[in-house]
């Protein structure tokens, strides 16, 4: 058998992240060739790779990154099995350096296929980490967008990013954006507006969430507990200026009811179609990004934070999570 000596075993290791005694086994087989070691390398992560193809990969690390003049930005998600691997700096390392390759290409097949380095593509180098780790390890996740201005968030603990792009450059840019990633990370929003929506979804949205309330009722009730209001509407979208109005001549009916004395009606009435509204625009609340509070005010809106810095847009934006 070949003679491997430490210095060759130690080069094989920085170059790959496989253990001195798999490297040394690795490179006594290709008998000193590197690029066969490195290959025999890969072929044991295929192997393992075909062992653990069922097993979850959940755990993983999710980085964004923006390009030198914020105009291209990509949030990708590395992933393996368990959080111990998830949390190893050198896993960490390389979700970033495949983040910044991702940079450079426009979608998950041709980030796949980029090169790593010299020798290795993408697919490649996680398949030789999948035999130097010995879990399941790919690639979760890819998102891109391009925009005038692009900024981005990651949570602590890399479970979580996202990317956020502007239709113009704004002074302080980068901190509305990292404002705005920050939000999309931690709200889960979905689309940018209640006017993304269909009017389909809307219908089939709207029966089902009342449908869930109504169920939950029966039980509440059962309980003897306060029951669920049960909204009429769930987006902006469907609150045309007549439902406006007559939520308006119904909150005129109610403070009559009460004896409330006419002259104070108009100092109360908006108060009572604000609830209204915020009652019945649950959906937008959820998934709409500019109709959401604002996480740092929540007496704004997302869209009326975003208005504080001038004549700018959110032109598009985009999330990942492994949480």
């Amino acid at each position: 058998m070949i003679k491997i000596s430490a210095a060759e075993v130690s080069k094989l290791r920085k170059m790959t992240g496989a253990g001195m005694m798999d490297c040394k086994k690795a490179l006594q087989e290709a008998e000193g060739d590197f690029d066969e070691a490195i290959a025999i390398l890969r072929k044991k992560g295929q192997k393992v790779a075909a062992k653990r193809a069922d097993r979850e990969s959940s755990e993983g690390a999710v980085i964004a990154k923006v390009n030198e003049d914020n105009t291209v930005g990509v949030v990708i998600s590395l992933n393996c099995e368990t959080d111990f691997v998830a949390k190893n700096d050198d896993f960490v390392k390389l979700a970033h350096q495949f983040a910044e390759i991702a940079l450079s290409v426009s979608s998950m097949e041709a980030f796949q296929a980029a090169k790593f380095d010299d020798k290795l593509t993408v697919a490649d180098k996680v398949m030789e980490q999948t035999g130097v780790i010995g879990e399941k390890i790919e690639v979760g996740g890819f998102e891109r967008i391009e925009a005038a201005y692009v900024g981005y968030y990651i949570h602590a603990g890399n479970k979580i990013a996202a990317i956020v792009g502007l239709d113009k450059v704004v002074d302080k840019a980068e901190e509305l954006t990292k404002d705005l990633a920050m939000q999309v990370a931690s709200m889960g929003a979905t689309t940018l507006s209640y006017k993304d929506f269909t009017p389909e979804f809307l219908a089939a949205e709207t029966e089902a969430r009342i449908a869930a309330i109504e169920k939950d009722n029966i039980e509440l009730h059962r309980l003897g507990k306060t029951l669920k209001n049960v909204p009429k509407f769930i987006s902006k979208a469907q609150l045309t200026d007549a439902v406006i109005a007559q939520a308006e001549e119904d909150a005129k009916a109610e403070l009559k009811t009460e004896g409330k004395p006419e002259q104070i009606w108009d100092r109360i009435i908006p108060g009572k179609v604000e609830r209204f509204i915020a009652d019945n625009t649950t959906l937008d609340k959820e998934m709409c990004l500019l109709d959401q509070n604002f996480i740092k005010d929540d007496k704004l809106s997302v869209e009326d934070y975003v208005k504080t810095y001038g004549d700018v847009k959110v032109s598009d934006f985009k999330r990942i999570s492994l949480a």
